[in-house]
């Protein structure tokens, strides 16, 4: 399955459950997370989409390292079943 599917599919699940998932685009910082999930009750997730078994980027590492050291929720998501864990986790958050 092609990463732009499943980002498809991400949106959709999101916005199934109440959120958005807006692309993120940061000029002059390179790699930010693709999505910002933003649910109901105040909470905001993290997410970079990755085509099935790819490993994130060395600057996707640091901004996960920064966004978790900041108490942030961040998730790599590369296939259906990360998507359908991802829902089920970010209801009970």
């Amino acid at each position: 399955m092609r990463e732009s599917t499943l980002e498809r599919r991400l949106v959709r699940e999101v916005e199934r459950i109440g959120g958005i998932a807006p692309k993120w685009t940061s000029p002059g910082n390179r790699g930010v997370p693709d999505r910002i999930v933003i649910l109901p009750g105040g909470k905001t997730v993290y997410v970079e989409m990755k085509a099935p078994g790819k490993p994130l980027a060395p600057l996707q590492e640091r901004w996960k390292r920064k966004l978790l050291k900041l108490d942030q929720r961040h998730y790599k998501i590369d296939s259906a079943e990360d998507i359908e864990r991802f829902i089920d986790e970010v209801r009970d958050i």
